[in-house]
């Protein structure tokens, strides 16, 4: 056993440790953006729903994903457990576990159209059927032996596969779910359900930021010439120029520089960045990171006059980015790069538009599969499930804290207002 397997193990296993410490980032952005009666519940669907998305990539998704099979699925290697397999140059198991936690990624930003509305319930039952009907098939096109890998489709380490995807589930919730209660007006207007916590959501963009090291640089799969550290390099160009514009981009049309708009410009220009990252010029990166930083305040704002209701800007910050960061190799991925790493030179390097054209085919192929198949599920979901998928009216104006784990995530906090609230009616 050669040093440089060994070491291309270690590598790939610290990656995946932070790929999942990327859920933490999750945690905290996502609890930072709703509000303090459902931060508990937030926390706490994102630990059990890691856990079933481990379980179902385990059975059946992970076979489906790499199993032989046809262009369309795999079918082997279910209930995963070869210990002396060699996969890619790694240990078996060693991909595995890489490859589960961008399957636990996706699931996780799909629940983002969830957020403050869906029963606990829907989340189970959607996590098990997205983790293995939805994800896996995608990734399978792509990264498998399926039929958009055989015609060439560039996506490095997942603007499609794990973002697009996700978002798209996300899209199709939101619809179904509806808007939260109080977050539009009769005349169409839209009212602000600010997040809590500001400094939550930044801490998250930032813990995000650091496990996007993993995502990024982990997806070379080894360390052998290390062209890690030049992944890396454009993955970090890209957020500061996503942060950076989107700051500029909200000043300049409202006259405040909201933090909000600002840290999803970071976490577009890490989307937008995942699928070429191994393709583009570092100056490329910077562009691909402005324009999904400009881009994803007009998403912001195009989605909420649509009145979508979207409070983890999911469908913007990993949709609309996602397409861009999928479409941008196609205009900027490099002779040199491209030959290196698979696929063929983008429109700005003499490719023509052949790999545009991929790009473009598998973008919206994929995203309309990933939307039509959970719009579809949930649909059921909703007929069959006692109620539907949404929490009662009550419910969701007492918090899903309180209505689906009987206790708040700041039960301090809500005790002081209901002692406040004795004391002024002298309760």
């Amino acid at each position: 056993m050669d040093e440089i397997f060994l070491l291309n193990n270690v590598w790939i296993i610290v990656c995946f440790a932070l790929v999942l410490l990327m859920q933490g980032g999750f945690i905290l952005l996502e609890a930072g953006s709703t509000r303090m009666k459902n931060a508990g519940h937030i926390a706490g669907k994102t630990i059990f729903t890691v856990g079933i998305a481990s379980l179902v990539f385990w059975a059946v998704g992970y076979g489906f994903i790499y199993g032989e099979g046809n262009a369309f699925i795999g079918m082997s290697d279910f209930f995963y457990g070869d210990f002396d397999s060699v996969v890619d140059g790694l240990a078996g198991s060693v991909d595995f576990m890489f490859q589960l936690a961008f399957a636990a990624i996706a699931l996780t930003i799909a629940f983002g159209g969830f957020a403050e509305r869906a029963k606990l319930s829907a989340y189970i039952i959607f996590a098990v059927l997205f983790s293995a009907l939805i994800y896996p098939v995608v990734a399978h096109w792509i990264w498998g032996a399926g039929w958009l890998a055989d015609l060439g489709k560039q996506d490095f380490a997942g603007s499609t596969v794990v973002h697009l995807t996700g978002a798209a589930s996300a899209l199709a919730a939101t619809i179904i779910l509806k808007p939260r209660i109080g977050k539009y007006n009769k005349d169409g207007s839209s009212n602000d359900l600010a997040g809590h916590n500001q400094v939550y959501t930044a801490l998250g963009v930032l813990v995000l930021w650091v496990g996007w090291f993993g995502f990024n640089a982990g997806s070379t799969l080894g360390v052998d010439g290390a062209f890690f550290g030049y992944v890396a390099l454009t993955t970090q160009l890209a957020a500061a120029a996503g942060a950076v514009a989107a700051m500029f981009i909200v000043s300049m049309i409202t006259g405040k520089a909201d933090v909000p708009t600002m840290l999803n410009g970071a976490l577009a220009g890490l989307v937008a960045i995942t699928a070429s990252t191994a393709f583009v010029a570092p100056w490329a990166a910077v562009i691909i990171g402005i324009v999904a930083g400009l881009i994803v305040h007009f998403s912001m704002v195009f989605f909420d006059k649509a009145k979508i209701d979207d409070p983890i800007f999911a469908l913007s910050v990993h949709g609309v980015a996602g397409i861009w960061g999928t479409l941008s190799t196609g205009f900027f991925a490099t002779t040199a790069l491209a030959e290196m790493n698979g696929g063929s030179a983008g429109l700005f390097y003499g490719g023509g538009f052949g790999q545009l054209g991929v790009q473009f085919l598998g973008v919206s192929v994929s995203g309309l599969f990933a939307f039509t198949m959970a719009f579809i599920i949930l649909k059921i979901m909703d007929k069959v499930m006692v109620g539907g998928i949404r929490v009662t009216e009550e419910e969701e104006i007492v918090g899903l804290d309180l209505s689906e784990h009987g206790s708040y995530g700041y039960p301090e906090n809500i005790r002081e207002s209901e002692d406040v609230k004795r004391e002024k009616t002298g309760a």
